[in-house]
């Protein structure tokens, strides 16, 4: 058994350092064009705005982007649904009847009736 697992550990070590390898010399022998940039005195962050809500079209975006609607509604709704979520495991119940997440702070005072 000690055998097959020496021989296991030997290709393992093999293999990794194969990979190493190959990604070094793709690292060390790729080349990269020039950087493109953006135009001198264009506002970057108006147009990741403008990009976010498709408004790129309407002459109001200066630098061409994509168009980020649909990628901002789908992110919007999946937090939407997660906190709604944690509101909802976060409540608890006892004796059948549902107890606020925060205790008693904001409801009517819990099991004595609401007096104060």
């Amino acid at each position: 058994m000690s055998e097959t697992r020496g021989s296991n550990r030997i290709v393992a070590a093999v293999a990794a350092g194969s990979l190493f390898a190959l990604l070094a010399i793709t690292a060390i022998t790729a080349e990269f064009e020039e950087a493109a940039g953006f135009p001198e005195g264009e506002s970057v962050i108006h147009n990741i705005g403008y990009a976010l809500f498709n408004l790129g079209g309407h002459d109001v975006a200066t630098i061409p982007s994509e168009g980020f609607l649909a990628a901002f509604l789908i992110v919007a709704l999946a937090l939407d649904v997660a906190v709604d979520g944690a509101i909802y495991l976060a409540k608890r119940e006892e004796d059948g009847t549902i107890i606020s997440a925060v205790g008693t702070a904001f409801t009517d005072g819990g099991k004595d009736g609401g007096e104060r």
